[in-house]
């Protein structure tokens, strides 16, 4: 065998590995691309946007979120505790009639305290236990971030957070809120977050008070 043919087979075979790996790594790419999106369901969405629609910088964070809290397991409330934020909610949705602000505040504040209760990062630890909560509860966590948003507005845009805008991240909050209280499968939390409405009306504490559901609050 000459050795122009032996080197023509060692580029031949050279160029089929690579042929071959970049296939394999497209396949992976786009399988973990779907898990993404299962894992996180809107979150996922919102990260592209955030990311001005670079999928790959997006999938990267994502990654890295699963990365650090894939592992975290929930810890199961006692029903005394799941009780006392059931009670707490429900004074918080009254109290939006008359102080739509101190209700949504109130709500923020409770949120972070039932993720810390189930296990997630705590002690003020907003941003991670933000990116914990996705994890777990990727398709309802955009509500804690929405009520937070709504009770610690950016300075000028204080007095442009109508009621209604305030109405609204309460009502969305209250999907995790229900998540959170609901009681984890084997101890640990579902890939895929149930889809919305699967626990509305199984918490009587939790269930919308006039005020919220027909937007007669006060503007405060």
């Amino acid at each position: 065998m000459s050795t122009g043919l032996i080197i023509a087979l060692i580029v031949m075979a050279a160029a089929v590995v690579v042929v071959a790996a970049v296939l394999t790594s497209r396949a992976r790419g786009e399988h973990g691309g779907r898990s993404l999106k299962r894992r996180f369901g809107p979150e996922y969405d919102r990260t592209v946007a955030r990311h001005d629609g670079d999928t790959k910088a997006a999938e990267r964070e994502l990654a890295a979120r699963v990365e650090r809290h894939g592992g975290l397991r929930e810890r199961s409330l006692e029903p005394a505790e799941r009780e006392r934020f059931e009670a707490r909610w429900t004074a918080a949705q009254e109290r939006f009639v008359d102080s739509p602000r101190e209700a949504v505040a109130e709500a923020d504040r409770l949120l972070g305290e039932l993720a810390g209760a189930r296990g997630f990062p705590a002690d003020g630890q907003y941003e991670e236990q933000l990116a914990a909560l996705s994890v777990h509860h990727g398709h309802h966590v955009h509500g804690y971030r929405r009520v937070h948003r709504a009770a610690h507005p950016d300075g000028a845009l204080e007095n442009g957070v109508s009621t209604e805008d305030l109405r609204a991240s309460m009502v969305e909050a209250r999907d995790l809120f229900e998540d959170l209280l609901t009681p984890s499968r084997g101890g640990t939390a579902p890939e895929g977050a149930a889809e919305s409405g699967t626990h509305h009306g199984t918490h009587h504490g939790s269930r919308l008070p006039w005020a919220l559901d027909r937007r007669h609050a006060k503007e405060s």
